[in-house]
């Protein structure tokens, strides 16, 4: 949290801490919501994901690390007019413009570790664990 604060964040909320993390960023909003919820998680946030957003509000979905099939009440969708929006890398010119914006100093990409591509499995179970924050660059 404090690593996410440090990047610029306003509000930070431990999903471990706070299974009701929804209701607590629904209450903290005056009962509104958020504008946007980016969720990259899927099938075990996408409720949660609904009740946090606005009405008129979006959610954009860019993973399923949870897993891809998802039981979701409709209603949520049109009761609060959400909008379920898929993304994944966005357009050439997307990459090119935030490439550009790297090599310009003015984006920092987070990267938790470098390990060799030797410990690959190693590097692919701390992930599973989640015990990273940012990327784990892994060097042939």
């Amino acid at each position: 949290m404090e690593k996410a604060r440090a990047l610029g964040a306003d509000v930070v909320l431990d999903y471990r801490a706070d299974s009701q993390w929804s209701k607590t960023l629904f209450k903290m909003t005056d009962r509104r919501g958020v504008d946007v919820v980016v969720d990259n998680v899927g099938q075990a946030t996408i409720n949660d994901s609904m009740r946090a957003v606005c009405r008129g509000g979006r959610i954009v979905i860019v993973g399923n690390t949870s897993g891809p099939q998802a039981q979701i009440d409709i209603r949520f969708i049109f009761g609060k007019q959400i909008s379920l929006i898929g993304s994944t890398m966005g357009s050439h010119q997307d990459f090119r413009d935030v490439t550009a914006l790297l090599w310009a100093g003015k984006l920092r990409p987070v990267v938790d570790r470098i390990m060799p591509l030797a410990e690959g499995r190693a590097a692919f179970e701390l992930l599973e664990r989640g015990e990273q924050f940012g990327k784990i660059v892994l060097v042939p």
